[in-house]
C-alpha cells in the first residue's frame, strides 16, 4: 500500500481524512448534551443560544426592511429565551390577531432548532405584543368564569390557538369553582369553561 493511500479498517472505513466524533455533531454538541441533561447552561452557553437567534432574527428581517430594528433578548418565566423587536415599521408582522407573528415564531423557533441540532424554546415578540395578548387572555378568561358561575352553566372562548388555550387552563387553574377543556379541531379549536356544581 502506497503511504498516501488511505488506510482501511477491518470494517472498511476510512481512518484518514473523517471527522472527528464531536465534529460529527456539529459545533454545538456540548451545549447540547448539557441542556440535554439538564444541566444549567453558563452565560456563555446562554450568550451562543442568543447569538444564533438573534442573526437568524435580524436576516428574516432584513427581507421585510427591517434588519436594524431593535432586538431585546431576555430570559422569560419559564426559562425560554425572548425576542422582543421594537423601532420599526413592524405592524406588517404582527398581522391580523398576531397570524403572522405566529408564523414567524415558527420560523425562527425551526432555524434555530436545526442551527443548534436540539430544542431550545426561543419566542418572537414584536413591541411587547405578546405581553398584551396574554393579559387580555387571562382578563377573557376570568370573565369567562364569572359568566360560567352566575349562569351555573358553560361559557364557550373564541377558537385560538394552543399557546393561547394554555393561557386559558393556566389563568383557571386555581379557581375550584370552574372546570376548563378544550374541544373542536385545529384551527377552530376553543376552550370551554364550565362552573362546577
Amino acid at each position: 500500500m502506497a503511504e498516501d493511500e488511505e488506510k482501511i479498517t477491518n470494517e472498511g472505513e476510512s481512518t484518514e481524512d473523517s471527522p472527528s466524533q464531536s465534529e460529527q455533531e456539529g459545533p454545538y454538541s456540548s451545549l447540547k448534551e448539557h441542556y440535554s441533561n439538564g444541566e444549567d447552561l453558563t452565560d456563555d452557553e446562554l450568550d451562543t443560544i442568543a447569538d444564533v437567534s438573534v442573526t437568524i432574527l435580524r436576516s428574516i428581517l432584513g427581507c421585510f426592511g427591517e434588519g436594524n430594528a431593535d432586538i431585546d433578548e431576555y430570559e422569560g418565566d419559564e426559562g425560554e429565551l425572548i425576542l422582543d423587536v421594537s423601532n420599526g415599521d413592524l405592524a406588517v408582522l404582527i398581522g391580523r390577531h398576531g397570524k403572522t407573528l405566529e408564523a414567524l415564531q415558527l420560523i425562527v423557533s425551526s432555524l434555530v432548532n436545526r442551527k443548534l441540532g436540539f430544542h431550545y424554546p426561543v419566542v418572537v415578540d414584536i413591541e411587547g405584543y405578546k405581553d398584551r395578548r396574554k393579559q387580555k387572555i387571562q382578563s377573557m378568561a376570568h370573565s369567562a368564569a364569572s359568566r360560567a358561575k352566575k349562569q351555573n352553566g358553560q361559557v364557550r372562548l373564541s377558537p385560538m390557538n394552543g399557546y393561547e388555550r394554555r393561557l386559558v387552563h393556566m389563568a383557571l387553574a386555581d379557581d375550584a369553582s370552574v372546570t376548563t377543556h378544550s374541544e373542536g379541531v385545529d384551527p377552530d379549536r376553543y376552550v370551554v369553561i364550565t362552573a362546577v356544581r
